[in-house]
């Protein structure tokens, strides 16, 4: 025969309390990337060099979260999941966004912005294919889960791709999935791409090494961060399958000549 031990009053208001901690907590974490009402306050400005980059090279600042700066040394200037969550050092020729959340784009975008391309299209699928000056950029729509309901958006989320100084640079935004052989047949090959590692919202990190190695790009720079702690267990997951390298900066200058082979650049960036 089993006895239960009585519960007294002041241990049940102490687990109660302690559940209500837990559940708030819990709520806290998913606060990140959730309706506009809950969205996360503004992260801080990232610090861009002063000059940009050089004939033959394309830079890349990390600004926070899942939004990037790309400069050309045509003197053009892309930032990728432009979002109001994520403070624009600039007003840019191109702007790209998906629909995820709302840390992925802005309902009232910079009125200066010359080309805004949404990977998504409420009726139908986005479709981006255009040249600017000396930058090409191009979409791959993926798949993504539909916030609270659990079900599939199709074509909710697009791969956006940079070619410029003989590069190609593919910004993942909030990939869900591991990708299909048309997806990379039209990827094409990806000299750097931009993986989102947070493990929860977007997919498990395990994944997104798989879908690493089906990209096989030179260069793999986390995005999609919220805490160090989850960009470490990228690192450790990854393995020694890619080279780690720490960059003191947030910005990286990249050439065709000096590109390295399989390394994992990680930018520093705030985390929120």
């Amino acid at each position: 025969m089993i006895f239960h031990r009585p519960v007294s009053r002041r241990s049940l208001l102490g687990a109660v309390a302690a559940s209500a901690a837990l559940i708030l907590t819990a709520a806290s974490a998913f606060a990140t990337c959730t309706p506009v009402a809950q969205a996360p306050r503004a992260w801080p400005a990232a610090i861009v060099p002063e000059h940009g980059p050089d004939k033959g090279t394309v830079e890349l600042t990390f600004l926070g979260h899942a939004t990037f700066l790309l400069r050309t040394a045509g003197g053009v200037t892309a930032i990728m999941d432009y979002t109001d969550y994520v403070p624009a050092p600039l007003t840019p020729d191109i702007a790209t966004m998906n629909i995820a959340h709302p840390t992925h784009y802005s309902l009232s975008p910079d009125p200066g912005i010359k080309h805004i391309l949404r990977g998504w299209k409420e009726d139908g699928v986005a479709e981006h294919n255009f040249t600017y000056k000396d930058i090409r950029v191009f979409n791959v729509p993926t798949n993504i889960r539909e916030w609270g309901t659990g079900g599939t958006r199709y074509a909710g989320n697009s791969i956006f791709v940079f070619e410029s100084a003989g590069l190609c640079i593919a910004h993942l935004s909030h990939l869900h999935h591991t990708l299909t052989d048309e997806h990379l047949k039209q990827l094409g090959p990806i000299d750097i791409a931009l993986v989102p590692v947070d493990g929860l919202y977007t997919m498990p990190q395990s994944r997104a090494v798989e879908v690493v190695e089906q990209i096989k790009p030179k260069v793999v720079i986390p995005q999609h961060v919220f805490t160090p702690v989850a960009v470490e267990q990228f690192i450790a997951i990854l393995g020694d399958r890619y080279k780690l390298k720490r960059n003191d900066t947030a910005t990286a200058v990249f050439t065709r000549a000096t590109l390295p082979d399989r390394q994992l650049l990680v930018l520093p960036a705030p985390y929120r």
